[in-house]
């Protein structure tokens, strides 16, 4: 059964009144599996989507089937920003990181709602804006920081868009995300569940120690974590 209510969403959470009034007939529940394609490279989304319970990935693929995550999309966001900012598509996939619920939209509505160029155009460009910084932040983070650092980074940020402290994620699907070989991801994940900050197995990875981990990550996290912060509001407009 999907959650009680949609506005779990963050974006949709501070929506004004009249603007969530008139989306509501026009919203629709999905439920995402782990690994589900969203969006491929290249393709137009034909609705955009606001995860509830589910995290979404952006991953860029090379044209050798290899893969590294760009943006991590949860509770506080939305899935196919290219609709409202002019380009249709782009270059990224849409991959489903956490199974879970998501809300739809048609991109119709959507691009209808952005075009009134009122709060909705302001909340979605702010959105935009610091999905931005977690792109950039994620690529300097890439290139300058260890897989451990990496690693914690990505566990908070997921924990960030999710309700509880546990993932369901294989080692495969994290070191796609991180564009990382999974030995890799095995050696950083035990040296973090080796020290009692995570507990990890068959698939679950259990936060244990959260503080632990924000001691334990780079810098990056808190850049996005920080923006994400100062851009969004934290209540629905009265």
């Amino acid at each position: 059964m999907p959650p009680d209510n949609p506005r779990i969403n963050r974006l949709l959470a501070v929506l004004p009144e009249a603007e969530w009034l008139r989306w509501q007939p026009h919203l629709e529940w999905v439920d995402m599996s782990l690994g589900a394609v969203i969006c491929e490279s290249g393709r137009v989304l034909s609705h955009v989507y606001f995860p509830v319970s589910a995290i979404v990935s952006l991953l860029y693929v090379m044209e050798n089937g290899a893969s590294a995550e760009i943006a991590v999309v949860g509770n506080e966001g939305i899935v196919g920003i290219s609709l409202f900012m002019g380009g249709e598509s782009t270059p990224s996939r849409a991959v489903v990181q956490s199974a879970g619920w998501c809300v739809r939209l048609s991109a119709r509505v959507l691009k209808e709602e952005f075009n009134r160029a009122g709060p909705v155009m302001h909340l979605l460009l702010r959105y935009t804006q610091a999905l931005i910084t977690q792109m950039a932040q994620t690529a300097v983070c890439n290139r300058h920081h260890t897989l451990d650092q990496q690693l914690c980074r990505w566990l908070l940020l997921s924990l960030d868009r999710l309700p509880g402290d546990e993932l369901i994620m294989t080692q495969e699907l994290i070191a796609n995300m991180l564009g990382v070989r999974r030995e890799g991801v095995t050696e950083a994940a035990l040296k973090l569940q080796k020290i009692g900050l995570i507990h990890y197995a068959r698939g679950h990875i259990h936060v244990l120690d959260r503080t632990g981990l924000e001691q334990r990550t780079c810098e990056c996290y808190r850049v996005v974590k920080n923006e994400y912060a100062r851009l969004l509001p934290e209540r629905t407009p009265t």
